[in-house]
């Protein structure tokens, strides 16, 4: 279990139904094929960012779904893999947004060290196929997280690229909280206004005026 700030969280989470029918499908899953990320890293950013050292929520969709390259971070990847398109993007824009130098590797772990919580909506993935784990559990284990840092945080920014994670603004209270939105990261529509959006920018100036430290962003 989670042994920081997280684990009332877990504690009440595993006693509802659903997470019982997403454990029962997981085993079964994991009988037959290669799930990713690996079972003990499933829930590394919660691992890794506790509760209240939050500043900066990032959303993906579901792991990346390649031998090797999830880790727990929406994403990131393990610092010997080839760059995701999408995270190349994200770098292009740190670079053009902060000056920072593009990063040789792609793990993003030093951000969750620092307060930016790498959520995906989905926890887990059948080798090579997006998206095979969608609606079996995960949304509804990661809505109640969001939910419940947006009802019992202030002033955390919630950054959510492309329409899957823009979804999820219903549950952000916008009186509390920066919300920053773009399109996805992808190269299907990075054009078009993912690039000079300048998400990090904005957020270190709004935890700046919460009087909050701002993220030290260059890997």
């Amino acid at each position: 279990m989670i042994k920081n700030s997280w684990n009332a969280f877990f504690q009440s989470e595993i006693k509802k139904p659903y997470f019982n029918d997403l454990e029962e499908f997981l085993q079964q899953q994991e009988i037959k094929y290669s799930i990713f990320p690996a079972k003990l890293k499933r829930f590394l950013a919660y691992e890794l960012t506790p509760f209240e050292d939050i500043k900066v929520v990032i959303l993906g969709q579901d792991p990346y779904h390649g031998a090797g390259q999830a880790h727990g971070l929406s994403f990131s990847v393990e610092g010997d893999q080839t760059l995701p398109p999408s995270l190349r993007n994200i770098f292009k824009e740190l670079v053009d947004d902060i000056g920072c130098e593009m990063p040789k590797s792609g793990d993003l772990t030093s951000w969750a060290e620092k307060g930016v919580f790498l959520l995906n909506t989905v926890l887990s993935v059948k080798a090579s196929e997006a998206g095979s784990h969608q609606k079996q559990g995960w949304e509804t284990f990661t809505d109640a997280t969001i939910k419940i840092l947006s009802d019992e945080r202030e002033g955390l920014v919630f950054v959510l690229w492309g329409k899957p994670a823009q979804n999820k603004e219903k549950l952000i209270d916008a009186e509390k909280h920066l919300v920053l939105k773009a399109p996805h990261p992808s190269p299907l529509s990075s054009y078009r206004g993912f690039f000079g959006s300048k998400p990090f920018s904005k957020a270190n100036n709004y935890l700046k005026e919460q009087g909050k430290k701002e993220i030290s962003w260059c890997l």
